[in-house]
């Protein structure tokens, strides 16, 4: 049973890590490498301003916490480039957003709920900048999507270089699902990587013939779609119609039930367009 505090701790976690991300992308690119990369003046600029949000958000929840604050992990982030650094930029922000939606509904102390209204708002004029610069379009669609703090906790888990402190933490890391791609459309096709062997590896009983789904978290809608087994990958045969923007996907063995009983690995992210 999760405690009210426990949003504090989970969007702690979080905030710790985009705060590391933004210190190490700084202290490795230079201004004039993210110009080189497409992304002019004032780019660098923002970015530093975005890193002391979230250094200021760092301060805020570990003083709200206390003595119950965790102690910071260590991250690895493996980006290579000024662009992929943005990319994965764009990515922990929309995380970030739908972090803090998702806890709303659990906060039923004011003063928790309008500290996390507070940081959510910065966080998607955050997301919607980056999404911006890279040339996506600022809005996903004319709703967020929330995600609760075990979907937010796997998310942030695959950049967890030293676990050593994450015991302490009242959530879980589902299994990693990889999409063979980020970058979709309506109509693709997707491979999950080791999906089937991710799943079975979870839940022991999944077999290749078990009804298994990728549900489609997009805004407030929630979309399942019957994966096949295709040796230790999932494949889903097409994405479906009315999604756009950035989209969450888990594999879950209901496609009525969308709860953490039914998830089997996820989230995977991936950038849906339509098609021309």
């Amino acid at each position: 049973m999760l405690r009210q505090a426990d949003w504090y701790l989970d969007a702690l976690t979080l905030e710790y890590l985009e705060r590391d991300f933004y210190q190490q992308g700084l202290q490795n690119y230079t201004q004039e490498m993210f110009v080189a990369a497409g992304f002019p003046d004032p780019f660098y600029t923002n970015l530093q301003t975005i890193a002391a949000d979230e250094k200021t958000h760092v301060s805020f929840l570990s003083t709200a916490l206390g003595s119950a604050a965790t102690k910071e992990l260590q991250y690895s982030f493996g980006v290579t480039t000024p662009r992929d650094f943005v990319t994965l930029s764009s990515v922990l922000e929309g995380v970030g957003v739908s972090a803090y939606l998702g806890a709303a509904g659990s906060i039923m102390n004011k003063t928790y709920l309008e500290a996390a209204g507070s940081i959510l708002s910065v966080e998607a004029r955050h997301s919607a900048y980056i999404r911006s610069s890279l040339g996506n379009s600022p809005v996903n669609s004319p709703f967020e999507t929330p995600l609760d703090f075990n979907q937010v906790y796997s998310l942030a888990a695959p950049f967890i270089s030293d676990a050593s402190n994450s015991a302490k933490l009242p959530f879980m890391a589902f299994p990693m699902l990889m999409a063979s791609t980020m970058a979709v459309k309506t109509g693709d096709a997707i491979t999950f990587t080791n999906g089937y062997a991710n799943a079975k590896m979870f839940d022991s009983a999944i077999t290749d013939s078990t009804p298994v789904y990728a549900v489609f978290f997009n805004g407030l809608n929630k979309m399942p779609m019957m994966v096949e087994a295709v040796g230790n990958d999932y494949m889903v045969d097409h994405v479906p119609e009315g999604i756009m923007g950035a989209t969450y996907i888990m594999l879950g063995t209901s496609d009525t039930m969308f709860t953490d009983e039914q998830f089997l690995a996820g989230p995977a992210v991936v950038e849906v367009t339509c098609v021309d």
